[in-house]
């Protein structure tokens, strides 16, 4: 009788590959019968594009030089968003896996830098944006430093919490073996940070694209975020709607990517537990 309830009941693989499809199946649809509804109303609506105005869009900037540069504008902007976003994200994850291990290990650096991260993973990134275009200039860093400032201190906090989460029996372990701070930290603490690290990475990818495309819609002369705010003043959604269905496949890739690290390089973290 258990087994017939429904939270017992799972669908089978092929089941699931359906039922996780059906979601996009559905927006597609409502999407084809509004198109064609507002299309065939005003042949000359902007908003909801058909899929053939969408695909000679596509066409237009992915494979098509520029008249005026002689670029392809779509591999332009994804290059330099990229770029950006990969420099952000490198600067974060290095700084927030140092400072948060050394947070969570050393009394000392805990004491000290336990408020200050606090405190700075409340301010709001966005507020801050005219300040650092102010400090850095208009150029690659201001963007950089935004997406380093708005997910930093997460990385921060994430690290020095999981590091007081391990087992102290084992930090006591490798000091009696004659470890000292500096390989209890390398050989003991690092290694299962790391893949704590890969699921932060994770779930920051999303905040990292907010602040990117934030800081090109103010302030840049190519990117993805630049390119949907340049085109949005003449209601060009043949244009929007593939670059931000291009950021959620790029966001989707890198996700997939890190989870795939994730389970190749520790799959013991998948177990259980530390």
């Amino acid at each position: 009788m258990r087994n017939r309830r429904l939270i017992n009941r799972h669908p089978s693989r092929a089941s699931a590959v359906w039922l996780a499809a059906l979601p996009f199946l559905l927006v597609a649809a409502v999407y084809l019968i509004g198109s064609d509804m507002r299309l065939d109303a005003n042949p000359n609506d902007k908003l909801l594009p058909s899929l053939s105005k969408i695909g000679d869009t596509i066409h237009r900037l992915a494979f098509t030089p520029d008249k005026r540069s002689g670029a392809y504008l779509f591999w332009v902007d994804t290059g330099a968003s990229l770029l950006r976003l990969g420099a952000g994200m490198l600067i974060a994850t290095l700084g927030g896996l140092a400072i948060g291990i050394a947070a969570g290990l050393i009394p000392y650096a805990r004491a000290t830098l336990s408020p200050f991260i606090a405190v700075l993973s409340m301010i709001p990134p966005l507020a801050v944006l005219p300040i650092l275009f102010i400090v850095f200039g208009l150029g690659e860093g201001a963007k950089v430093v935004l997406i380093v400032f708005g997910v930093m201190p997460f990385f921060m906090r994430d690290m020095q919490l999981w590091v007081q989460s391990l087992p102290g029996e084992q930090l006591i372990k490798a000091q009696t073996l004659g470890a000292s701070s500096w390989h209890v930290a390398l050989r003991v603490v690092l290694p299962q940070t790391m893949p704590r690290l890969l699921d932060s990475m994770r779930l920051s990818l999303g905040p990292a694209w907010l602040f990117l495309i934030a800081a090109e819609a103010i302030a840049s002369t190519e990117g993805l975020g630049y390119r949907i705010f340049l085109v949005r003043r003449y209601m060009s959604m043949d244009v929007i709607l593939p670059y931000v269905m291009w950021i959620t496949l790029l966001a989707f890739v890198m996700d997939f990517v890190l989870s795939w690290i994730s389970r190749k390089a520790f799959p013991w973290s998948k177990l259980g537990g530390h």
